[in-house]
């Protein structure tokens, strides 16, 4: 083993040892990380940017000391004097490595930044929000009644709207008189009245009539990616939509790494909420700037996300959440100013919805896709499965609805692939295997042709092939078991065993080779044993937190399946199922919901009412805990075979025979199962 320091890349999850005194940046191109650096390393650029982080990572399995890089030198000195850096923040190519070290690459210093692919759905929402404009004539002061500008303002919406218990907070009042004055004594009032409940709050007040609209945010806070829509609060459009990384990453890609932070580093907590309110305040400006909207007309946020992220958001340690029985500090729905979370980004008087958590692991994400997506009025069976670091599972109709998460971890993300990275222009995301030839064609993020087709080469002269992305690891997995390359335990086959020079050793195991860019100076994309087990993992993972909640109904198949999330909204049905990701079902009753929770975020957002109904519905989901089920290892075990080791998967007959391989068992099955009748 290398006595040298290691160094791990953070969103990448690339590591390598570099002898003391390597400069980040040569380590980051050495591992092929996605750094920028333009100027040479010369330090004039700052495209090269790094965040590092310092303490205990059990799940890196290093403790980073303060002086694992170099001190300050005159270069990063000067830079920050006359441009600045962000706090915590070095340069890679004057930092060093002194000691094991974990360094976050910021989305702003890759380069090629992810795509966070969370678009809004385009499904109708109606409207009734919480937060909305009115008019309202104000009766002048009369010294004869002496009452004061707030009361007469109290006065005119209860005569003109009909709304009581009216009150105002102190910035209101300071430009109250003002704007009556200017206003003639007609004003416009923005208002927020919660669910169940007849309070109305004054966020904001405009002389006349405001013309200015009034907006919301709709957010969707993952463990790996937060992703935002920008709302008309009076017609309900999506004006823009955007996303970046989840800065905590670099304190643990999953989230029960990020609860180990906290109790190995005392204050971990609070620099994991710092980063994640100043990362949304950052996409709170991003997305106001790209609609044109002065951030200050943001009067109401809708989040969504899952227990810990939920908890870190509002300050409260998350270690409950990582040991048995996985209380929350609380489960109801939260009504709160913006300020008490440092959200400074929109109006002073903005507040922030954050919707009921079902359990200690399924958090309000999974209320959001049950808003969306109505499990509970269902006629047929459906499995609802959002997929991501965390995946949230529903499974019901209108007579009962079951939830679980299960924790995939992040290889579906890309990460903990050799050759992976997260959604960009350049990396792979749908992939062909010739089963006679075991030729590869793929496409690349950014581009509609295929690497076979003419002008391939041309049209993605700009971006590359980069490396491969979620989407594309599922769909390479899949094929390379369609075409006899890997067996049903995920063994790779050497060349002789496949027929194909592709198949290359690797140590004491082989590689699949995917693309070979060198002779351009590209990359060599490969798929390793190393990454067919962290597929298998992570589908196993998923696979068996939705067998859980079968057996709590007793039933072998389903009627149908929704696939949501972000990366949900790009999986292949019948790869998900060659793989055995999801439990058999028709492929022509696999379908996506695309982003199923930030849909449920925007229903919220423009619905007073539907903040109501999901939380009564939560109230009635069963609560299903992987956790302490004996029966989820017993499924995952099984379901680490591809696709299974016991469930016979009939629907794929109709698409794919899956070869018995030579060098591997050729997939069991029980000769299957009937669906039982629900108790």
């Amino acid at each position: 083993m290398s006595s040298d320091p290691l160094v791990i890349f953070t969103p990448s999850g690339k590591r390598g040892h570099f002898p003391v005194g390597t400069p980040i940046l040569t380590a980051a191109r050495q591992l092929g990380v996605d750094l920028d650096s333009v100027c040479g390393g010369r330090g004039i650029c700052s495209k090269c940017q790094i965040a590092p982080s310092f303490g205990d990572f059990p799940k890196h399995g290093v403790t980073v000391s303060e002086t694992a890089l170099s001190d300050w030198n005159a270069v990063e000195e000067r830079y920050d004097r006359v441009r600045g850096l962000n706090r915590g923040r070095r340069l890679g190519c004057q930092a060093t490595v002194q000691g094991d070290v974990v360094v976050d690459v910021p989305p702003e210093s890759q380069v090629h930044r992810q795509v966070v692919r969370k678009a809004a759905s385009a499904r109708p929402i109606t409207m009734d929000p919480a937060t909305r404009l009115v008019l309202v004539e104000v009766q002048e002061p009369d010294m004869h009644e002496p009452s004061g500008d707030l009361e007469r303002v109290q006065d005119a919406l209860r005569d003109q709207w009909g709304i009581e218990h009216v009150h105002a907070g102190l910035p209101v009042l300071r430009k109250l008189q003002p704007a009556l004055r200017k206003g003639e004594w007609k004003v416009s009032l923005a208002l927020h009245t919660p669910a169940n409940t007849e309070q109305t709050l004054i966020l904001d007040v405009w002389s006349g009539f405001h013309e200015g609209g009034l907006y919301g945010l709709a957010i969707d806070l993952g463990s790996t990616t937060i992703a935002a829509h920008l709302c008309d609060l009076v017609t309900g459009e999506v004006l823009a939509s955007s996303g970046l990384m989840n800065p905590q990453i670099r304190f643990g890609e999953d989230l029960m790494s990020r609860v180990s932070y906290v109790m190995m580093n005392p204050g971990g907590d609070v620099e994991m909420t710092n980063a994640v309110r100043e990362a949304i305040n950052t996409l709170a400006g991003e997305i106001a700037a790209e609609a044109q909207v002065d951030p200050a007309l943001i009067m109401e946020t809708v989040v969504v996300c899952n227990p810990v992220m939920h908890h870190l958001l509002l300050g409260i340690d998350p270690v409950e959440l990582g040991q048995a029985p996985f209380a929350l500090a609380t489960s109801d729905s939260l009504t709160l100013p913006a300020r008490d979370l440092d959200l400074n980004a929109l109006n002073a008087e903005a507040q922030v919805y954050l919707l009921p958590c079902i359990a200690g692991h399924v958090g309000a994400d999974a209320a959001a896709v049950a808003l969306s997506e109505a499990p509970d009025k269902s006629e047929d069976l459906v499995l609802i499965v959002d997929v991501g670091t965390n995946a949230e599972i529903l499974l019901g109709d209108r007579t009962r609805v079951l939830a679980c998460s299960s924790p995939t971890g992040p290889a579906f993300e890309g990460a903990q692939i050799s050759s992976g990275q997260r959604a960009a222009p350049g990396a792979i995301e749908r992939v062909e295997i010739d089963p006679d030839t075991k030729e590869p064609r793929f496409r690349v993020i950014g581009s509609d042709l295929w690497s076979d087709d003419p002008g391939f080469a041309k049209a993605t002269a700009a971006t590359g092939v980069t490396g491969i992305c979620g989407s594309g690891i599922i769909e390479a997995v899949a094929e390379m078991r369609m075409a006899g390359l890997l067996d049903a335990s995920g063994l790779i086959g050497s060349a002789a065993q496949t027929g194909t020079t592709r198949a290359e050793p690797e140590g004491r195991t082989h590689a699949y080779l995917l693309h070979d860019g060198t002779a351009d100076g590209g990359p060599r994309i490969t798929v390793t044993q190393g990454d067919i087990r962290a597929i298998q993992l992570a589908k196993s993972a998923l696979y068996a937190g939705a067998r859980l909640l079968m057996d709590q109904l007793e039933i072998d198949t389903v009627d149908r399946v929704v696939l949501a999330g972000a990366f949900g909204a790009h999986i292949s049905p019948k790869h998900a199922m060659v793989l055995g990701m999801i439990p058999d079902a028709p492929l022509d009753k696999v379908t996506s919901a695309g982003n199923a929770a930030g849909h449920g975020a925007r229903i919220a957002l423009c619905n007073r009412a539907a903040r109501t109904q999901i939380e009564q519905t939560v109230g009635r989901i069963h609560k299903v805990e992987t956790a302490v089920e004996p029966r989820f290892q017993e499924h995952f075990v099984a379901a680490n075979a591809i696709p299974h080791a016991t469930d016979p998967f009939p629907e794929l007959a109709k698409v794919t025979t899956l070869p018995a391989v030579a060098f591997g068992a050729s997939g069991g099955s029980d000769g299957g199962r009937r669906r039982r009748r629900r108790s």
